[in-house]
């Protein structure tokens, strides 16, 4: 099979390989002239044989769009378009009915696997026709990992629900994140534990929260101990959000996911505007002290008695890991 790829960044261009590995003869484009197989889409379309196929491999919004525009202009009746990028899910059906117009496929995959994919493979979750991604098993073979394909690889349903299932895959992710970051927190401040590193790594073997992403905490701990080298501030790539649009919409509670990406926010301001305002209403309520702009004092995060906290006092309260 011989495919073209359009997007080779850390994700592309590593899929791009695995592919190669797994059989697969890939023609890549990306407008970096040191990763690129062809100067242009132009010559993409052409060196790929009939009926053609072309994975998109690119950031979410606008980009996708006028490549999308682009590719539909210049391929033919027959031909398959996949966006294996981070896209909506309410782009794929408009993106979907443009190449119909001219009796393209289309096909969105949600691919989960990171820098790690190369080596470990990739979990897809795929929307489509059945002909479509039956045409297209070959490549999802290729790139997803060794063993039963129904546990790196799913058919989600029409087009628009594998990036959907993806979505809810990232915004799991963020609550799992959030939830290994504030138990690091917490361990970090208790004088009693000598060893934190330590405590995640023997977690990975046996207890109820073994994962992957438990796995990539030690790794990080085991780099950098202290989590010194790194700032605090964390973004967001849009899906968590999304997420919670849809939880709201579909009368779903999702409270951790919400206060996940909520947390993400926090992260990204040194003095939160919200935290100093609570301060300010304890002090004016309570007479619980205040400290002046600036000054960052360890503290024991015990409420006062009589706060109205049950837990770490909002005033003292360090930002999010």
């Amino acid at each position: 099979m011989h495919i073209g790829m359009i997007g080779l960044g850390k994700m592309g261009f590593n899929m791009r390989e695995r592919l190669r590995r797994g059989g697969v003869e890939v023609t890549g484009y990306d407008r970096n002239p040191d990763v690129t197989d062809v100067p242009d889409t132009d010559a993409l379309v052409a060196a790929l044989p009939s009926p053609r196929v072309v994975w998109l491999m690119l950031p979410a919004g606008k980009i996708t769009a006028d490549v999308v525009d682009e590719l539909v202009g210049k391929l033919d009746s027959g031909d398959i378009l996949i966006d294996g990028g981070n896209s909506r899910f309410t782009d794929d059906q408009a993106h979907a009915d443009h190449a119909a117009e001219r009796g393209i496929g289309f096909v969105d995959v949600g691919v989960s696997g990171g820098v790690w994919g190369l080596e470990n493979g990739y979990g897809m979750m795929a929307g489509g026709t059945d002909e479509e991604i039956a045409t297209l098993m070959p490549v999802f073979d290729a790139l997803r990992p060794e063993g039963p394909r129904e546990e790196s690889f799913v058919h989600v349903g029409a087009v628009g629900s594998g990036h959907y299932a993806k979505m809810v895959h990232n915004g799991i992710e963020y609550g799992v994140m959030q939830s290994l970051a504030e138990g690091y927190e917490l361990l970090a401040k208790k004088s009693i534990v000598s060893d934190v590193t330590g405590t995640f790594r023997a977690w990975q073997k046996g207890t109820v929260i073994r994962s992957w992403l438990l796995d990539l905490m030690v790794r990080a701990l085991n780099d950098d101990p202290g989590l010194e080298k790194i700032s605090g501030y964390v973004e967001d790539s849009g899906e968590g959000r999304w997420t919670v649009e849809e939880a709201i919409a579909n009368e779903v509670a999702a409270p951790a996911i919400t206060a996940a990406v909520f947390a993400r926010f926090v992260s990204r301001q040194d003095d939160s505007p919200a935290m100093k305002a609570v301060a300010a209403l304890r002090n004016q309520f309570g007479g619980h002290a205040v400290r002046p702009a600036g000054q960052r004092i360890e503290g024991s995060g015990t409420p006062s008695p009589g706060s109205e906290n049950t837990g770490t006092d909002p005033s003292t309260a360090a930002g999010p890991s």
